[in-house]
């Protein structure tokens, strides 16, 4: 029986929830479904220039299984750029840090290291969200 699978830190959210091709018609039903833990991997180590290394410390994971997660992440977003598909960053198992929200009004996102500090520190609005209780539920 295998172990049960830890999940996997994020520091931050992602800034987009996919990106769509420009110029191909038809393929909506064809997405390419990007984890989040996956997108982590690309952002540590080609956005961010971490060793692999490195990577798997800030994402509390063995550098093999942070190799296994970044192949899996090239394959996706190769397929994707190759068949002209649509790219979409969802599901996974992961954890963030710290307390994260979205502000409604404004669409900033931000953290809050204070239990119960949701007010936006960009326009002063109370209308926030968790992001860390909005992508639990997306988990799949």
């Amino acid at each position: 029986m295998p172990r049960r699978k830890r999940g996997r830190k994020m520091l931050v959210p992602p800034v987009i929830k996919g990106m769509s091709v420009f110029g191909v018609r038809g393929r909506r039903a064809q997405e390419v479904y990007l984890l989040f833990e996956e997108y982590e991997a690309i952002r540590l180590l080609d956005y961010r220039g971490m060793n692999q290394e490195e990577a798997a410390v800030h994402m509390e994971v063995s550098r093999p299984t942070l190799t296994r997660i970044y192949e899996d992440a090239r394959r996706k977003v190769a397929k994707a750029f190759v068949e002209g598909r649509d790219i979409l960053i969802r599901g996974g198992d992961f954890f963030f840090e710290d307390n994260w929200f979205k502000c409604n009004s404004c669409k900033a996102s931000f953290s809050s290291y204070e239990e119960g500090v949701k007010k936006c520190p960009v326009c002063d609005s109370d209308d926030t969200e968790s992001l860390n209780e909005h992508y639990k539920n997306q988990k799949t």
